[in-house]
């Protein structure tokens, strides 16, 4: 069920811009995909929230959001690549997307980011 009401100006870029032509589960997977490795500026600083397994509790790290994971590793859901500050060079992690709050980022990383949510918001699917 929606969580999120329908935004005609997100729908219609979903459909011109990053859908377009899109036919099957993975072509709109790529489509997101390209869109987003194109449109965020990387990298940027940012707030990874994932829930804690034992705990329940939202743990938040901060983080810089180096680029877009694998497309491989992109074919159900949106993954980017992080590296916690203050971490070793080589300790770089993949974080779902979603799980990303970011921090002063230009209007078209913003836009891009919100436009995912929207998806997952509007729960569409690949």
């Amino acid at each position: 069920m929606p969580t999120i009401d329908i935004d005609e100006n997100r729908e219609n870029r979903i459909k011109t811009e990053i859908l377009v032509d899109a036919e099957d589960k993975e072509e709109r997977a790529m489509g997101w995909y390209y869109y987003l490795d194109d449109t965020l500026d990387f990298p940027f600083m940012g707030k990874w929230k994932k829930k804690n397994r034992k705990t329940g509790a939202i743990d938040e790290k901060l983080v810089e959001v180096l680029g877009m994971a694998p497309e491989d590793d992109c074919l159900k859901d949106m993954y980017v690549e992080v590296g916690y500050i203050g971490g070793k060079d080589d300790d770089i992690h993949t974080a779902k997307l979603s799980e990303i709050e970011a921090i002063d980022v230009d209007e078209e990383t913003q836009q891009a980011l919100e436009d995912w949510q929207y998806w997952l918001g509007r729960a569409y699917k690949f």
